[in-house]
């Protein structure tokens, strides 16, 4: 992993580094595109501020 963004720079910055690989390679285990539902997923945040949904209908 450190190969990939050398190191962190912040406890912060490697809590959210691990967040995102976790989503990625759970979305990869559920046959998932994890770019496509970050996008959704990110898209849909914006338009409801405060509103806590995931996309489900990536399949």
């Amino acid at each position: 992993m450190r190969k990939n963004h050398y190191g962190s720079h912040s406890k912060r910055g490697a809590e959210v580094a691990a967040v995102m690989y976790t989503l990625f390679e759970s979305a990869k285990l559920a046959g998932v595109d994890p770019h496509r539902y970050v996008l959704k997923a990110t898209r849909r945040a914006i338009a409801s501020p405060g509103a806590v949904t995931l996309p489900q209908d990536l399949t």
